[in-house]
């Protein structure tokens, strides 16, 4: 898995480090993976990119993987989207690379077009794979998202949800190795069974449904937009069509940038179950 990558652990703020791997040499991409992942769900795409002429770095998201767990704050700060964007900041400016690229899938994608957003002389392009802005997945939320969505309002909202999860994280998640990859699946599997891990992701979206919510509201309302050329991707046999239509209509008020989109053939997990098609994808808007 991740032939020629180097694994690393990197300090970006006195709380915070970063573990991951990264490879290949050119520009800089960095893919961010979603809920409950880790860095490997890439190990079918990244390498492919780093040979079609990029330096890659994956890391784990503060509070996923094997990076760090920083003590919670009544107002979700540490785990806000912001917060992770100035992570991918830090680490990037780590390995040399003070612009560079960023794609980001499900929960990534919101590290990943916050950090375009914050950072805009950082970020060459951006790429998000299954997802709109929070704040409009918020804003759209009735009876159908409700019922697809439900977990967002259960992570985020419920004082059940810790308890409930890590009484048996496996089943709750249901992982499936042959799907995964061997090693993809002990990593992810490994990391959900720490309850240290349980809590940060529950943050995650706990920060999601108040402060990165917030944070979307005032940049909206000073028609702040992401200035570089941005990708919209969406898994074909995931709910993203049948919740927003082409979901990158909502993302044109937000993008000045030159805006495409793609369809993925895949369920949600895009990275592991059609990489071949997905990385043909990003290599194509990267270059």
């Amino acid at each position: 898995m991740f032939e020629g990558f180097e694994e690393w652990d990197v300090s970006v703020s006195e709380s915070v480090t970063l573990h991951g791997r990264s490879g290949g040499d050119g520009p800089g991409v960095v893919l961010l993976h979603g809920h409950p992942r880790t860095h490997t769900t890439w190990h079918r795409v990244a390498p492919e990119i780093a040979r079609a002429g990029f330096t890659v770095v994956c890391p784990d998201l503060r509070g996923y993987g094997r990076s760090s767990k920083p003590e919670p704050d009544e107002r979700h700060e540490v785990y806000c989207d912001r917060a992770m964007a100035g992570d991918i900041v830090a680490l990037m400016r780590d390995f040399g690379h003070r612009r560079f690229a960023v794609v980001g899938h499900d929960r990534g994608s919101y590290v990943a077009y916050r950090t375009a957003l914050d950072h805009p002389d950082a970020v060459t392009r951006l790429a998000v794979l299954d997802s709109v802005p929070i704040l409009e997945a918020l804003e759209r939320a009735d009876a159908r998202f409700a019922e697809s969505c439900w977990h967002w309002f259960f992570f985020g909202a419920s004082p059940h949800a810790e308890r409930v999860i890590t009484a048996d994280p496996l089943a709750w998640y249901r992982p499936d190795e042959n799907a995964m990859g061997t090693e993809n699946y002990r990593d992810m599997t490994r990391a959900v069974s720490d309850p240290a891990t349980v809590r940060a992701m529950l943050e995650d979206y706990r920060a999601g449904l108040a402060i990165d919510r917030a944070h979307d509201a005032t940049d909206r309302a000073a028609h702040r937009t992401i200035a570089c050329d941005t990708l919209v991707a969406w898994s074909t046999r995931d709910d993203m069509e049948a919740l927003y239509g082409n979901p990158a209509d909502i993302w044109h008020s937000w993008v000045s940038g030159e805006l495409t989109s793609a369809r993925i053939e895949s369920g949600h997990h895009m990275a592991e179950e059609n990489p071949t098609q997905l990385t043909e994808i990003l290599t194509r808007f990267l270059r």
